[in-house]
């Protein structure tokens, strides 16, 4: 769009859409499949109700995927949103009422990342009261908006992906350094709301509790490499090298992402973190991208649900990896470059889109390999 300007599209409704589908149609969709599969009872899991909340979420994301480019927020992609929430709820309570309560680690950090999910709704139903009494600019309708993001990202999305992690180590972990990490990582993802809730309201309090939220986070992060560290080489030496290098993606993001919010406690990086773009889009592609999509791949590798030995797939894989890396790079490279005062990369939107093409044809090589593993077995 900034190279190529469409005036019959409108960019800001092609951002809602992407960010909805990206959400709620890539990771939302892909972790209740993985949620059911491992830690829902076989004899539970193959009730229809699974089947066809799967398929009614599915419409509501469709539902979106077309409303948002053609009206943004308005009546219908504001009625399928809707539905997705009430879906989920559907689907928290069949997550509560059907796990296992063996109170392992992996199950217990499923179950706080299903309270997240929950608690990250009220910043949605709090935007309609927003809009109509202070409007769209106002600070509360952003603090909602902030407060649903945060805690789907930090709290649902990230808690449950290392739940699904965890349990790929069939519970071999210690419960004192897991009890300590699952206590520092609750405590920091309530304090550290407090982030974006600075940017619209002044207050050093705000500033202080965050500071305390991203210390803790850094110590939570630290407990959970001593939690996995008496496994890692033998869970290394049962994974091929592709699945290596996706868990490694997803190991070196996580850490990447628990260093830039220790550089927030700067204040001037503070500041500049929520008005350069860069800095945002970057932050939040090494969560999506990074963390989340890297987690959810090795999981998916190392299940055989995609082909490790498919050609295809690790020319996709390694296509996906480097339109990641080479795109973070240039994104928060050009914000250096504007928090220095030194203006536009020369070609920037230019080698965005160049690099953004790896990321698609990742995916495209990803899916090719997934239909022909299927149709392979299908035919034996």
């Amino acid at each position: 769009m900034y190279l190529f300007p469409l005036d019959f599209l409108n960019y800001s409704f092609l951002l809602h859409a992407h960010s909805h589908v990206a959400m709620l149609g890539w990771v939302y969709m892909i972790v209740y499949v993985l949620v059911v599969h491992f830690f829902i009872p076989k004899e539970k899991s193959q009730k229809p109700i699974y089947n066809r909340l799967f398929w009614l979420t599915e419409f509501s994301v469709i539902g979106m995927m077309i409303a948002f480019p053609i009206q943004g927020y308005a009546l219908f992609s504001i009625v399928f949103s809707t539905m997705h929430i009430l879906l989920s709820y559907v689907f928290c309570r069949l997550v509560w009422k059907d796990c296992l309560r063996d109170k392992s680690p992996s199950q217990r950090l499923l179950s706080v990342s299903v309270l997240f999910m929950v608690l990250s709704t009220l910043g949605v139903w709090c935007l309609g009261p927003a809009v109509s009494t202070l409007g769209k600019q106002s600070a509360f309708y952003q603090i909602a908006i902030q407060f649903f993001l945060h805690f789907q990202f930090n709290g649902w999305f990230i808690l449950a992906i290392l739940a699904l992690f965890l349990k790929q180590f069939q519970n071999k972990i210690d419960e004192v350094k897991f009890k300590k990490f699952y206590f520092l990582m609750v405590v920091s993802t309530l304090l550290t709301v407090c982030f974006p809730v600075r940017w619209f309201i002044e207050n050093d309090i705000l500033s202080y509790i965050n500071i305390c939220g991203v210390i803790i986070q850094l110590c939570a992060f630290i407990y959970f490499y001593k939690m996995l560290q008496p496994q890692i080489n033998h869970f290394k030496n049962s994974l091929d090298k592709i699945t290596k290098m996706v868990y490694g993606l997803a190991l070196c993001s996580f850490f990447l992402k628990v260093g830039i919010q220790l550089l927030t406690l700067f204040p001037n990086l503070a500041e500049v973190s929520h008005q350069i773009r860069n800095f945002v889009i970057g932050f939040i592609h090494l969560t999506t991208l990074g963390i989340i999509t890297g987690f959810l791949f090795g999981i998916l590798l190392q299940n055989k649900m995609l082909s490790a030995d498919s050609s295809i797939l690790k020319i996709g894989v390694k296509c996906f990896i480097s339109g990641y890396v080479f795109t973070e790079v240039l994104l928060f490279l050009q914000g250096w470059f504007f928090f220095f005062g030194e203006g536009a990369i020369p070609g920037y939107f230019q080698s965005i889109l160049i690099l953004s093409i790896l990321l698609v044809l990742g995916l495209v090589l990803i899916m090719a390999s997934l239909v022909n593993f299927h149709s392979n077995n299908f035919n034996k």
